[in-house]
Parts: structure tokens; C-alpha cells; sequence
């Protein structure tokens, strides 16, 4: 049996698994992938207008690949020929170009290659059909779950236009499985009222954003209670062996186990910060979510006592978005150890409370004349930057120069601790400010240094 076949002529049965019997096959029909199939997109266009380009689908499973290679299948007047890299070889790849050949020869027909876990192949075997590609002969549709930045070759990545597809979010897996129960033809042809709305939640949850997987579980519960006028979340449960931690994400448990999470943080105790975090990702909650908590955290409670704290927070953000459940979780878990560890400071937030009172209760002041810019003849005239001092000129690159609106005078709006990199920056603000007090006599500002001492 010849491991490719022309899935244009190919027949979903009836009798198969329904992740498979009832595959979306338009582009209005799939759900989740919104950035890759809306009106208008890039992918969207090339199908109507029969030109799809070289593409690589990359990511996790059950997100949406193979059925978007189906659509493209369905939907261009081009030959569609599908391998899996697991199966196949340089033999293989040999036979679909000369078959690729004699079709544009004879019938001038595009062929479209569809390779699953392309990453799976080696570089001898992407280099096969490179050239063919670059010519044209074939257009590639590469699935993988692996970044291809790593796993396929740069002259292959280079002729592809890489689609980044996500992880689907719970509403889109309870969309997917509302439309399989509902489904008269393909589907279960069941009411959609059989499972209740908690039910259909938690397999979505369970599922870790793999549609396949939410569909398998759905159709495993269906067939255990056939019969049954309503399967509960408890049903599902017993049908898929997964329990539901007791949680609501709209309700009050939700609040419960963020408030301890971020308290944990606040009290510097790691183990209970990794704890509550775990109990909301087995729960299924948003890790943006979390993630987001995470980033606030870092400026509101720790703040420039440790800089790097919300480098990390951003840097996990980044991290989960790349790789997704599961391999993403652990860099949430690293954020959360760091920031229950680093030292704590609310003192940039407390400055920000501050200055915002302080704008309320004063105005709009106007800025000071020496410090407004003055790019034109008229304003240099109207005194605009007239006595500027520019701090590099001065020893230390300190001045007694007034910054602030004289409204305002010397207010105090950012007062560090002595905790962490806010005790250097609390020493070099006191000499800074002694430095100036010092200064402040002299008409100047300040003593320019040796070298320079130009006021600009």
C-alpha cells in the first residue's frame, strides 16, 4: 500500500472517531484560529483566489493543522497529496515530484504536498524537495508542534510563510463540542441540553486546549451513559476518569485562590506561592490570567527593589506563549519562585498614588521655562530653555536646578526602602541631594567640572 494518498477523493466514514468525522471543511467553519481564517486574512485570500503559497502550520496538538491542509485540500483546484514524515522517506518524496511532474505536464495541474510532523524529517529529507519547492513544482503545507526555526531547515523556512496557530481556549473547545452533539450527519445528533453547560466545561478543561482530545472524551462519555436524559459533570468524571478541583472561575473560589496566590507572593513563601498557582492550572484557569497577576505583582509589590522582577514575569508571559500547556507551565512556576524570593518594595506604586493626588489637587502646572525645548528663533526669544543647565557638565552630572513646576517646589513623590537595589538607589538620592543642597548657593546651579563647565 503506498504510504501517500490523494485526500481530495478521500471519504470520512461514518463508523470513524468524531474528532476525524467532523472536521470543519471551510474556513468559516473552524473555530479558534480567528488570526488565521477571518475574512480577509492572508490564508483566507490565497484560497479563494486558488494561489496558496508554501506553508508551514505550527503548533500544538489538536489546535486546528490538519484540518486547515483539509480545507486547503477541498477548496483549490490543485492536486492534494498527503504524507506523514513518521512513514515516509527520500523514496517517497521521489515518486510525488515525478507523479508532480506528469501532472503539470499533461494536465498543467498544481500539486499541493501536505506533510505531517514535517519536523520529523531529516535534513537529507527536507533537502529533497527544496529545489521543487523553490521552483514551484509543489506547494508545501507542513505541519508541525515543534518551532520550525529549530526543527526545518532555514532555506525551507525561508520559501514558507510560517502560521502560528494557538492552543484553543475553553470557549472555543465548548463551541467545538456543542456543534458535535448538535451535528445531524457527522456528529452525535444528540439534543445539546444532554450535558450540562458545567459538564461540557470541564471536559474543555481537561482537554488542555487539544481539540481531538476534548472530542474523544465527549464521544467516550456519550456512548458510557447512552440513554441518560442528562449527563452531569459528575458523569463526565466517572466517563474520563478526571476529577473537577472545586472551582469557578465567574464565582467566588476563583478570587479565593488568586488572593492566596498573590498573598503568598507578598509573604515571600514560594512553596504556598507554587502551590495555589499549580491548584489553578490543574483547574483550568487562564495562565494569561495568572501571568498577567504576575506582571502587576512585580511593579506593585516588589517594584525597583528587584529590576529584574518583572523582566522575569515578561519573560515567563513570553515563554508559555511560545511552547503552550504543558512544557509553558514550568516557566510560570519559575516566575512565581522569583518573585516570592526577591525583595520587596511598594514604593514606585506608592509614588504613582502620589504624584496622581498631587495633579488632582494642583492642576496642569506649566512646565518650567529653563527646562521646555526651544527649536525655533520666536521661542528661544520668549525665553524658552533660557538658564538650562545640562547636567553632564557639571561633576557627578548633578545640578541645583528645579525640575519640577514651581507649584510643585521639591516635593517628595518616590521614597525608597532600604530593601534590595532601592537601598543603592536610596543612598545615591542622598548624595545627590546633598550634593545640590550644597550647590544650591552658587547662581549656577552647580561647579562645572574641569573638562567641560559649558552651559548648554
Amino acid at each position: 500500500m503506498d504510504l501517500f494518498e490523494d485526500s481530495s477523493q478521500k471519504e470520512t466514514s461514518l463508523d470513524g472517531p468524531l474528532a476525524d468525522r467532523i472536521r470543519p471543511g471551510t474556513l468559516e467553519e473552524v473555530i479558534g484560529q480567528e488570526h488565521i481564517t477571518a475574512p480577509g486574512s492572508l490564508l483566507q485570500k490565497a484560497i479563494e483566489d486558488d494561489r496558496v503559497f508554501s506553508i508551514i502550520l505550527w503548533g500544538p496538538p489538536g489546535c486546528g493543522k490538519t484540518t486547515l491542509a483539509g480545507i486547503i485540500a477541498n477548496e483549490t483546484q490543485s492536486d492534494f497529496v498527503r504524507i506523514s514524515a513518521v512513514l515516509s522517506g527520500v523514496k517517497d518524496i521521489r515518486q510525488i515530484i515525478a507523479q508532480a511532474k506528469e501532472r503539470r505536464a499533461l494536465y498543467k495541474k498544481r500539486t499541493i504536498l501536505f506533510v505531517d510532523e514535517i519536523h520529523r524529517f531529516n535534513k537529507a529529507q527536507q533537502d529533497a524537495f527544496l529545489h521543487h519547492v523553490e521552483k514551484g513544482l509543489i506547494t508545501l503545507v507542513g505541519a508541525t508542534t515543534e518551532n520550525p526555526s529549530f526543527e526545518v531547515i532555514p532555506a525551507l523556512v525561508s520559501r514558507c510563510r510560517v502560521l502560528a496557530l494557538k492552543s484553543l481556549e475553553k470557549q472555543s473547545l465548548v463551541q467545538i463540542l456543542k456543534r458535535a452533539l448538535t451535528e445531524p450527519e457527522k456528529g452525535l445528533a444528540c439534543q445539546e441540553k444532554i450535558f450540562t453547560l458545567e459538564a461540557l466545561e470541564h471536559i474543555a478543561r481537561v482537554s488542555d486546549g487539544d481539540a481531538r482530545i476534548a472530542l474523544t472524551n465527549l464521544e467516550t462519555a456519550v456512548l458510557h451513559f447512552a440513554g441518560k436524559e442528562e449527563i452531569s459533570i459528575d458523569d463526565v468524571e466517572k466517563a474520563i476518569e478526571k476529577k473537577s478541583l472545586l472551582y469557578d472561575k465567574a464565582g467566588e473560589e476563583h478570587f479565593n485562590l488568586i488572593s492566596a496566590f498573590i498573598k503568598s507572593l507578598r509573604g515571600s513563601d514560594p512553596d504556598a506561592a507554587i502551590y495555589w498557582l499549580q491548584r489553578m492550572l490543574m483547574a483550568g484557569d487562564d495562565p494569561f490570567y495568572m501571568l498577567r497577576r504576575m506582571v502587576r505583582f512585580a511593579t506593585e509589590d516588589i517594584g525597583i527593589a528587584d529590576p529584574g522582577a518583572l523582566t522575569m514575569a515578561l519573560n515567563a508571559m513570553e515563554s508559555f506563549r511560545f511552547l503552550g500547556h504543558p512544557e509553558g507551565d514550568a516557566a510560570l512556576l519559575q516566575a512565581a519562585v522569583y518573585l516570592a524570593t526577591a525583595p520587596k518594595s511598594n514604593k514606585v506604586y506608592q509614588a504613582h498614588k502620589r504624584v496622581q493626588k498631587t495633579i488632582e489637587e494642583t492642576g496642569y502646572s506649566p512646565v518650567p521655562m529653563h527646562i521646555r525645548n526651544a527649536p525655533t528663533k520666536l521661542m528661544k526669544e520668549m525665553d524658552y530653555g533660557k538658564g538650562y543647565q545640562y547636567a553632564h557638565d557639571f561633576d557627578d552630572a548633578i545640578t541645583a536646578q528645579r525640575y519640577l513646576p514651581e507649584a510643585i517646589g521639591n516635593h517628595r513623590f518616590y521614597r525608597p526602602t532600604d530593601r534590595g537595589y532601592e537601598h543603592t538607589i536610596n543612598k545615591r538620592l542622598n548624595h545627590w541631594r546633598q550634593l545640590k543642597k550644597e550647590r544650591s548657593a552658587d547662581k549656577r546651579g552647580g561647579y562645572p567640572s574641569a573638562k567641560e563647565g559649558v552651559e548648554k
